[in-house]
């Protein structure tokens, strides 16, 4: 069986490109910026996730807490009906 290809390569491995006189110009820092804007990406959808999990754990907490207190005010509300009717 091969071995697994790396996932990515490192900057310093990438081999060079040679530019021909008719190649247009190239924008020295739009690598970096490409870099930096695959990183912002990357953490905007790890805090997304984040926040989502987040969500979830606020939504159960706030349906238990709901079903608490209705079971509370049902029993209290037929605990009070038993004792005026002599049930």
């Amino acid at each position: 069986m091969a071995a697994p290809a790396p996932r990515r390569a490192r900057w310093e491995e990438l081999p060079e490109e040679e530019l021909t006189p008719e190649d247009p110009p190239l924008d020295p820092h739009a690598i970096q910026r490409r870099l930096r804007r695959e990183r912002a990406k990357r953490h905007a959808w790890h805090e997304h996730q984040r926040e989502r999990r987040l969500a979830g754990i606020r939504f159960l907490a706030l349906i238990g807490t709901l079903i608490f207190v209705t079971l509370f005010l049902s029993l209290s509300i037929w605990e009070k009906i038993g004792s005026v009717f002599g049930l």
